[in-house]
């Protein structure tokens, strides 16, 4: 007997003709010139088929209410991605009506002809900017960016003269390119004089100049430094909406004041023929230790074009770059005589905050190659290899120079030198050394006093005669605006059996622990003796901001 249809236990089913599956849940419909969207069998969308505003917005809807991905969703309306993002973008602007935009180039809005991407291109290269030439040639400001890009240049307006960053070292000044008449970026600005003016007054030398004029794109300084006709890129700054890590540029007036590229253009010279030259690379190893790049390796992190727009360049050296740079420094030998330039050139500038200099040392770790003898390092308690650095502070904690201690010599051992160093700074100055009871020694003190143009003010070490609390006196002093109070005894002492004979201001603490102090100053009051004493934090200070910065460092 043969089966009827309604016997057939494993029928054909087959979808409607003109049924197109988005998902699992969503179903779209097409029958007689209409659709219909389908979710879980129920119907959120008819229209025509022409209708291409509903249409969007049904696409929309699917994606918004998590119904279906974007991917799907083009696959099933034959449409691409990133027309449906565009749809988006269109409705969360101006809701249905934006979807209902007629496609193509907006009526009424003139088009840019191929005949004039030249007179574009030779605007931009005259120091144009994108609102001018689109006021010349009636386009819009957007289709000037589009064929700028289109012809290789940025998208980002750079219609800006050049910033010497060095104003001790250059060739000769070079006059900004010429701009449009009426074009915002003319160099006929009052400002622009003003800033010609202000530099030509305080460069001793010529400026830097550069031949190019996008700072994007460094070409032709480049092709000059191929040949050897170039030293060093002068900086070139332009436009851009955003600049990360742009505040370290806060610090340089601070770091040409302290004389770091005038001191290193003298003692060095040049690094001969390069793009990078030597105020490049002390730029970018001053910027990385104000970025925290511990390292040169820590440049790869970064983006060498981000870190160019802030020096003025296209890109940033990289790792290989600037350690071939510091191997032609290092090659040099002159690292003593950069320090003692630094050191002169900070005496002329900060000559009256000389008069008391803190002296301390303090042990750095060291990871090369070469074997040092271990030392304990206080910060990590545990015995490394290290060397001892000896660094001289002025009376606010600023450094005035460093020296490193050979096979980790104390401070009682470095202190003659150090002063050999200090006396030839300072010359005939009259200097008062602060230092802390490493380098408290009777006989080294009768050294010091002996030699001349030297007073002592450190703490006392070892056991001393407690004083009677009845000789102790409130002593105040007034400091750069702040008043300090000190309960204090002074009174004379003899050393070394009487050859030695200081003087000791003792402070008395609420706890009632004594502080002895020792100095050869006896014009100072007592409250101004102890406050300078207890001054020497500025040092710890500075030294402790330093050694927390390079505590996980290795050497370069």
């Amino acid at each position: 007997m043969a089966n009827t249809p309604s016997d057939d236990l494993f029928p054909e089913v087959r979808n409607p003709e003109g049924t197109q599956v988005i998902n699992a849940r969503c179903w779209l419909l097409t029958r007689e010139g209409r659709r219909l969207v389908l979710v879980s069998g129920m119907p959120i969308a008819q229209y025509a088929r022409d209708d291409r505003m509903s249409e969007a917005h049904a696409m929309v809807t699917l994606v918004q209410l998590g119904w279906a991905d974007q991917n799907e969703v083009a696959r099933a309306f034959g449409c691409s991605a990133r027309t449906l993002r565009r749809y988006q973008q269109r409705f969360e602007e101006g809701g249905l009506a934006a979807l209902g935009h007629r496609q193509g180039y907006p009526a009424g809005r003139a088009r840019l002809a191929a005949s004039r991407r030249s007179r574009i291109q030779q605007l931009k290269t005259q120091g144009c900017s994108h609102h001018e030439i689109a006021r010349q040639l009636g386009v819009s400001v957007r289709a000037v960016r589009k064929t700028l890009r289109r012809l290789g240049w940025p998208p980002q307006p750079s219609a800006q003269s050049e910033l010497p960053l060095d104003l001790s070292s250059g060739s000769a000044a070079k006059p900004p390119p010429a701009a449009c008449s009426g074009s915002p970026s003319s160099p006929a600005r009052g400002g622009d004089s003003n800033l010609s003016a202000f530099a030509a007054s305080v460069a001793p030398e010529p400026l830097p100049s550069t031949h190019d004029t996008d700072p994007g794109n460094r070409c032709m300084d480049r092709l000059l430094a191929r040949p050897g006709l170039l030293e060093d890129a002068a900086p070139l700054f332009g436009s851009a909406p955003a600049v990360p890590r742009a505040g370290v540029l806060l610090a340089l007036p601070v770091l040409v004041a302290g004389g770091v590229l005038e001191c290193a253009h003298k003692v060095y010279g040049t690094l001969g023929p390069a793009f990078y030259g030597l105020r490049t690379t002390l730029l970018t190893l001053l910027f990385m230790a104000l970025w925290r790049i511990k390292r040169p390796e820590g440049l790869k992190e970064h983006s060498p074009p981000e870190l160019g727009r802030v020096l003025g360049l296209d890109r940033a050296p990289e790792v290989k770059t600037l350690r071939r740079k510091l191997a032609s420094l290092a090659a040099v030998g002159r690292a003593a005589e950069f320090g003692r330039a630094l050191a002169e050139h900070r005496v002329a500038l900060r000559g009256a905050a000389l008069g008391f200099l803190y002296v301390d040392g303090h042990v750095r770790v060291y990871h090369g190659r070469h074997r040092l003898p271990k030392t304990h390092v206080t910060r990590l308690r545990i015995s490394l290899p290290a060397t001892s650095d000896y660094w001289v502070n002025d009376k606010a904690g600023d450094p005035l120079f460093v020296v490193t201690a050979e096979a980790n010599a104390g401070l009682v051992k470095m202190l003659p030198p150090i002063l050999a160093q200090i006396r030839a700074l300072v010359r005939p100055r009259r200097v008062t050394v602060v230092f802390d009871r490493g380098g408290y020694s009777p006989k080294l003190f009768v050294q010091i006093l002996a030699a001349g143009g030297f007073d002592v003010l450190t703490y006392r070490k070892g056991r001393f005669r407690r004083i009677p609390r009845r000789r102790f006196r409130p002593r105040r002093s007034r400091v750069e605006g702040r008043t300090f109070t000190y309960m204090l005894a002074d009174q004379e002492v003899r050393l070394l059996k009487g050859k030695l004979r200081l003087r000791q201001v003792t402070r008395l603490t609420d706890n009632g622990h004594q502080t002895p102090i020792l100095t050869s100053r006896r014009d100072l009051p007592a409250a101004q003796v102890a406050y300078r004493m207890f001054d020497r934090w500025r040092q710890e200070n500075f030294l402790k901001v330093r050694n927390e910065s390079r505590l996980n460092n290795c050497s370069i």
